[in-house]
């Protein structure tokens, strides 16, 4: 044993050392902090930059959301009323009201048809825009008789001259031109009244005061068109019917197994709701 403790002058010099730094180690994690410096923090200064933050964030989120433009009631489809919030059941209602020939005309009337609830009434009627003839009535200052005339009472709309028409107020040369020339790209002239909501800027008050006076006795012969064997090629002879809206009603003819109603066409995407009561004139179910 006395051989393991026995050493020499260098060795004993080894051990001191090592005791040494041993002991400089320790002294060195007990004395010395090592810890993180801290740092004092302007909390007001903080909350100041959070809140900028925030505001750039609600500023973000404004931008990103969708914007509510006026627009017409009337004209409403599919994808507007969901995008408005409105149930399938609602704008259901809608179209079957609008396929009638009627008019929306007011808020009011609107609730009535599609049975909206009051809360989505308040959010979306501040942007309906109304015609003026609706929003703005005028008063009636010539005394015009609102009385409807019979059939054998009104002049042929198919015959009538721009002099003529312009005895009806709010007809002028302007728009009196403009009926003939939409009147004569028709070989034989129009099938029926309703074709008047193809002259731009006619009103539905001052067509309503041209059926008054004038209808058409002598429509154009044609063959309509049977909307379930129809080609594209024949679809699209069809007024307001363009080669995307014959290939969507082909498609949505497939997955109905064949169209049952001509009111069926509301569903057809991209159709135009608002002419058809002018493209059913051209087609038949059978």
């Amino acid at each position: 044993m006395k051989s393991h403790f026995k050493f020499s002058k260098s060795q004993r010099n080894g051990i001191f050392l090592l005791v040494v730094i041993i002991i400089a180690l320790q002294c060195i994690y007990f004395f010395v902090d090592f810890s993180n410096p801290k740092y004092s923090v302007d909390t007001d200064e903080l909350n100041r930059y959070q809140q900028e933050i925030d505001s750039l964030k609600q500023v973000e989120l404004l931008e990103k959301t969708p914007k509510t433009y006026p627009f017409n009631p009337n004209y409403i489809t599919d994808y507007k009323g969901y995008t408005l919030g409105m149930s399938s059941e609602e704008i259901d209602r809608l179209l079957k009201f609008r396929s009638q020939g009627e008019w929306i005309n007011s808020a009011k009337q609107f609730q009535e048809v599609t049975h909206v609830s009051d809360s989505l009434l308040n959010k979306i009627s501040p942007f309906f825009k109304f015609p003026e003839w609706v929003s703005k009535p005028k008063a009636n200052t010539n005394f015009y008789n609102d009385k409807s005339k019979s059939f054998e009472q009104k002049r042929d709309l198919n015959t009538a001259t721009a002099k003529q028409l312009q005895t009806i107020n709010g007809i002028g040369e302007y728009y009196s031109e403009r009926i003939i020339k939409l009147r004569n790209t028709f070989i034989g002239g129009f099938i029926a009244d309703i074709q008047l909501q193809d002259v731009n800027g006619l009103t539905h008050e001052v067509i309503e005061k041209i059926t008054n006076e004038f209808t058409v006795k002598t429509p154009r012969q044609f063959q309509k068109i049977n909307l379930n064997t129809a080609t594209v090629d024949q679809l699209v002879t069809v007024q307001h019917i363009d080669y995307d809206i014959a290939y969507n009603i082909i498609e949505q003819r497939k997955l109905r197994e064949g169209f049952k109603s001509l009111d069926e066409l509301t569903k057809v995407k991209d159709f135009p709701i608002n002419k058809i009561e002018i493209i059913k004139l051209y087609l038949s179910l059978d």
